[in-house]
């Protein structure tokens, strides 16, 4: 019997529609999507919403990985 290879795992990418979500819903940033345009791909965004946002994100990292059919 030959030993199998180790299989080789790549990180799991967030889903782009929580993504979203987040950046609209914590940051008011419409669309995450690159628009070439200064005034409206850079945004002021305070602290304590990065902060909210980054929580967020964690969140729903911890949601994905608990569940079962995410694995």
């Amino acid at each position: 019997m030959t030993p199998r290879k180790p299989r080789t795992t790549k990180p799991a990418r967030a889903p782009e529609a929580t993504l979203e979500r987040i950046a609209s819903e914590t940051l008011n940033i419409e669309t995450l999507k690159t628009r070439n345009s200064d005034s409206l791909d850079f945004h002021d965004v305070p602290v304590w919403r990065l902060k909210e946002a980054l929580e967020a994100a964690y969140q729903a990292g911890l949601s994905a990985a608990s569940n079962p059919r995410s694995k």
